[in-house]
């Protein structure tokens, strides 16, 4: 085909300059924290568990530009080399969902534990799309900035010799451990710094034994202050957790600071906390962490709308376990926990498309799950 005439007077048009053209840093960087600056051009719906599709959205960029990485990230046994946060910003509770209001701006962070994911997000950022799509949502890439420092490992240990007398550790979204089975919402430094350890000795190449150090932790870390609350969330693709916000002072004894080895190793995993987050799910948002004392101020209508879910997944997990465990079904819990995470879905006003792609699982399925479990629901009324 003929091309059409084009006058040579006419200056070209000057290349968009991206977005991330300025963050950059070195190819042995093995932290970094991003933050995004995003803006919803229309009002639109998230369902209050939208952090799966950030989860789903930012995986699906590492599939296009890395499958290999994509592939330990979504198959590996390890601990996941990366972590994001929910949406900051004038989220407002509408009905049972919430709503990005027009021309605003919200906030997004995606931090990097791995050399290879922050090489990753290095060369993603100088391809960067234009656009964040969520189910029934997008929002323009505005800018990129660097939230937490380009580091190492190595680094982090090095810079511990400035050892404060008081750390401030504030846990912005809602933050859990796993203890016996069950959620444990308390930030009690021998959990905190498991979780910190866990990967530290994962991505670190410089592993520390587990159990002397944190038995010095058990023995020597004093709390000087917390102002925590509880809540019970929805968390990844599946079930419910009871979390803390808030914020806890803490230091070390005099006896603690005897020992050079331990209490370098506390102030480098101090250092490590706001790139890690703090206990388990922080690939779908929970468990971010900042190193200063934060007083946050959350509407009391999306907390109570992002409550709810939670809770009433957690409500239905123990209706249906007790139910299995009378009728003798195999897989119980697991069992009880996807049909509490579809039906709880299903009733805060969820598509069966959007939970069946959030979960990865044939539409067919879920349907039979969700009828299957109202049935159950109304089994247990009956009886």
């Amino acid at each position: 085909m003929p091309r059409a005439a084009t006058s040579t007077s006419r200056k070209p048009k000057p290349k968009q300059k991206s977005v991330a053209s300025v963050v950059t840093w070195a190819d042995e960087t093995e932290l970094v924290g991003l933050v995004f600056e995003l803006e919803s051009t229309a009002s639109a719906l998230l369902y209050s568990q939208y952090t799966i599709g950030l989860h789903a959205w930012f995986l699906e960029q590492v599939r296009q530009f890395d499958p290999d990485l994509s592939a330990y990230l979504h198959d590996g046994e390890s601990e996941k080399p990366f972590n994001i946060s929910a949406l900051s910003g004038q989220l407002v509770a509408s009905g049972k969902q919430l709503r990005l209001e027009a021309n605003q701006i919200y906030y997004w962070h995606v931090n990097a534990l791995s050399q290879r994911v922050a090489q990753f997000l290095k060369h993603w950022l100088t391809q960067l799309p234009e656009r964040l799509d969520l189910k029934g949502a997008s929002l323009q890439i505005k800018q990129v900035s660097i939230a937490y420092a380009p580091t190492t490992y190595r680094q982090l240990l090095e810079s511990s010799t400035n050892r404060p007398f008081t750390i401030n550790l504030s846990f912005i979204s809602p933050t859990s451990f796993r203890r016996k089975g069950n959620h444990f919402p308390l930030p009690v430094p021998e959990n905190l710094f498991h979780s910190y350890l866990r990967r530290w000795n994962d991505f670190s190449a410089m592993p520390a034994e587990q159990e002397s150090f944190l038995k010095w932790i058990d023995e020597g870390v004093i709390i000087h202050q917390h102002r925590l609350e509880s809540e019970k969330v929805a968390a990844g693709k599946r079930g419910s957790v009871t979390g803390f916000t808030g914020a806890i002072s803490l230091g070390l004894t005099k006896a603690a600071l005897g020992n050079f080895e331990f209490s370098e190793l506390f102030y480098a995993l101090v250092r490590l906390a706001p790139y890690c987050g703090t206990g388990h799910k922080t690939t779908f948002g929970l468990g971010q962490t900042r190193l200063d004392w934060v007083e946050q101020e959350t509407s009391k209508s999306i907390q109570l709308l992002t409550n709810l879910l939670g809770e009433r997944i957690g409500e239905l997990i123990k209706l249906f376990t007790a139910q299995r465990k009378r009728t003798g079904g195999e897989r119980t819990d697991k069992i009880a926990v996807t049909w509490a995470t579809i039906l709880a879905r299903r009733e805060m006003g969820e598509s069966i498309k959007a939970i069946a792609e959030d979960l990865e699982m044939p539409i067919s399925t879920v349907k039979t799950y969700v009828k299957l479990a109202r049935k159950s629901l109304k089994q247990e009324s009956n009886s």
